[in-house]
């Protein structure tokens, strides 16, 4: 299999519409060349950029509501969170890494593409618990379902969701938080499919819709 970033499909023009098209393809570039050669991408996956990654990455913007906070759980290469702020510059988006080199990436890329609805901060979910409040939280590859609803719930607002990309196993991973969906009060948690004729195949989702904030969370906002 060849290693280079290959043409975007004609789809990507549907996706990627207005400014979004040329930032996209400028963030192609990035993720294969600095993105490779910083270990934030396998080599292998340059030819896939494109269809695997952000393809794969903006149809999850049909999830999202308009106008909301959004912070993107270790955030990595940027995937899916600096996709969706390309593609919805209405969204606010807060790209949450603990790795140094994974932020320095993000910054030069938020730089590079001239995005001004995204914030890049360096630290872990845990740390910003009680801190700070958002209406979405999406991750990707991150964790499982399980350890990443204690990560996310302490972030969201009553009433916010978790967005988080999964694949064949996600009924799975569903029914093994079903204990800690019900202790964590959260209203409902389901699975969802996105990019339907974009995509192949869709991209399947789990949206989970916090109820009460944790009271571990209470406490510390009360501070």
């Amino acid at each position: 299999m060849s290693d280079e970033l290959t043409a975007p499909p004609q789809i990507a023009r549907e996706v990627f519409t207005g400014d979004a098209w040329d930032r996209a393809q400028e963030f192609a570039r990035l993720l294969a060349g600095p993105g490779v050669v910083r270990g934030l991408l396998g080599p292998r996956e340059v030819p896939r950029i494109w269809d695997r990654h952000l393809l794969n990455c903006a149809v999850v913007a049909e999830a999202i509501p308009e106008s909301v906070r959004l912070v993107d759980i270790g955030s990595g290469a940027g995937l899916p969170g600096l996709v969706l702020a390309l593609v919805r510059q209405d969204l606010t988006v807060t790209l949450l890494e603990p790795l140094l080199r994974r932020t320095v990436f993000l910054e030069e890329c938020v730089a590079a593409l001239k995005l001004d609805n995204v914030e890049v901060l360096r630290g872990r979910a845990e740390e910003l618990a009680g801190k700070r409040e958002f209406d979405v939280a999406s991750a990707r590859a991150v964790a499982p379902l399980d350890r990443l609803l204690k990560w996310s719930l302490p972030l969201l607002r009553e009433g916010g969701e978790l967005i988080a990309m999964k694949g064949e196993r996600a009924a799975e991973e569903l029914a093994d938080a079903d204990a800690q969906l019900r202790a964590s009060g959260v209203r409902t948690a389901e699975l969802i499919s996105v990019g339907h004729g974009k995509v192949e195949p869709p991209a399947t989702l789990v949206r989970v819709v916090a109820g009460r904030a944790p009271a571990s969370g209470r406490r510390r906002r009360k501070r």
